[in-house]
């Protein structure tokens, strides 16, 4: 089915799209232009939105806005929005009164004519999911990125060709309610995160299958093999599974040898690089290397992988180095949100860094945190709703013997500032929070973007 055809086929339904966002946006105006009965759904009021609510007005498209904007859904399909559960009571509702409820990356996946490659995971989704983009288009194929980063794709898809690529990372949100998976998937890792949303790791974990598990023999599987939840997955796949490992050399995939990486297939083995090609610092870095060119292994020529690998320098928010100054280096890694992305920033460094870390709880036990902050850091800095949180794993660390010194400095500003105020020639000050950023901003790109530009703005 193509886009249009998708289309037409709706024009006599009623479609409610939840959430007027930057994922649903594109939908809601692309639908009411080609004639569907639109019904936009959110929480934010009229005012919140401004001129958003009249200009979609004008296109046809009715508002439910407010605290009850999920108030009796009646319509034939319904869009959620992926950050909501597909079991509020209120949509369970809609269901019984015979709505279906889909989102835009279920349609995306049923309408999209080329061939597709998805990422999930707790931590690297990102970055795989833009080295696998990277390599194609070094390949010199048409690629097309999206899914959880990037912009929504279904509007584009009518423009896609056979040949293209589309190379999407999905969250588990975006996955919980998916009925069909892609003919490439990863996993880069799995471990306890958005414990806020989920009701426990385990929902969590059955989420994050939905990538593979609608495969058939014909596709292909990516997992970890050092992480015991995505090992374990493995066996179950339907598709054709290929390892990457750290620490083992696997009988299909790709595994570190020393300084090399090396792609074993089919019994067959060869180098594609060496992890000093590899411009990104800290060995996960390695490690998400490894997962897109498992990803990719056959589609894209090795030069062409050692070519990106020479010269790629990394997504924002994730270690990016802001800058240099009086021989302090400051990097932002506002993407760690979760204590194992954290631990990964960490040991990206030889020296102990000055850290600030701390945000929005998401319920996630940071235990495994404190050993990590003991042995790398110099300076914690502590800000935000989980500081006492992070304070205490630190001090029930077994390795705990009174160090790092820890301050709290409820400010974020001036949390900054004073990490600088205490740095010297040759320290790290490191932002890696170990959480979300919503207790004080809208997401961790905002997050990110503030730190540098206080950093930025440092005399």
């Amino acid at each position: 089915m193509t886009l249009q055809e998708y289309i037409t086929s709706i024009k006599d339904k009623t479609v409610a799209i939840v959430g007027i966002g930057v994922s649903n946006t594109p939908l809601i105006e692309l639908l009411a232009k080609s004639g569907v009965r639109v019904t936009a759904c959110d929480r934010k009021s009229r005012e919140a939105l401004g001129g958003e609510a009249g200009r979609l007005e004008a296109l046809g498209v009715s508002l439910n806005l407010g605290d009850d904007y999920l108030k009796d859904l009646s319509e034939d399909i319904i869009f959620r929005t992926p950050g909501l559960r597909q079991d509020v009571p209120e949509l369970l509702a809609a269901v019984e009164r015979g709505s279906v409820i889909t989102s835009e990356m279920e349609v995306f996946f049923e309408v999209v004519p080329c061939t597709l490659i998805a990422v999930t995971g707790s931590d690297g989704k990102t970055t795989t999911t833009t080295l696998i983009a990277e390599f194609l288009k070094a390949a010199g194929k048409n690629v097309h990125v999206g899914g959880n980063i990037g912009h929504p794709l279904l509007c584009e898809a009518g423009e896609m060709q056979p040949e293209d690529y589309a190379v999407l990372e999905l969250s588990s949100f975006q996955l919980m309610t998916m009925k069909c998976s892609p003919h490439i998937s990863v996993i880069t890792n799995l471990a306890p995160n958005h414990l806020d949303i989920h009701r426990d790791m385990a929902e969590y974990v059955a989420a994050k299958e939905n990538i593979f598990t609608h495969q058939s023999s014909e596709d292909i599987a990516v997992f970890n093999a050092d992480n015991a939840i995505t090992a374990e997955q493995a066996s179950r796949a339907l598709g054709h599974v290929r390892l990457f490992s750290r620490k083992s050399q696997p009988e299909e995939g790709v595994f570190l040898r020393g300084d090399a990486v090396i792609s074993r297939k089919n019994g067959a083995e060869r180098e594609i690089l060496r992890t000093s090609d590899i411009l990104l610092p800290g060995v996960h870095n390695v490690e998400n290397y490894m997962a897109a060119i498992a990803a990719v292994d056959g589609l894209v020529p090795d030069g062409a992988m050692r070519q990106v690998a020479r010269t790629f320098a990394g997504v924002e928010h994730r270690i990016e180095l802001v800058r240099t100054l009086r021989g302090v280096r400051y990097f932002n890694d506002s993407i760690g949100t979760s204590p194992s992305r954290t631990i990964a920033g960490l040991r990206s460094f030889p020296e102990k860094v000055i850290l600030i870390a701390g945000g929005y709880d998401k319920h996630i036990p940071f235990d495994v945190l404190g050993p990590e902050i003991v042995d790398h850091v110099k300076l914690l800095i502590l800000c935000g709703a989980t500081a006492d949180k992070i304070r205490e794993c630190v001090v029930n660390a077994p390795n705990y013997q009174g160090g790092p010194e820890m301050v709290t400095i409820p400010d974020f500003k001036t949390a900054v500032e004073t990490a600088s105020q205490r740095a010297g020639d040759g320290d790290v000050v490191l932002l890696s929070p170990a959480c979300a950023a919503f207790d004080q901003f809208k997401n961790f790109m905002e997050r990110g973007k503030v730190f540098k530009q206080i950093v930025g703005g440092l005399k």
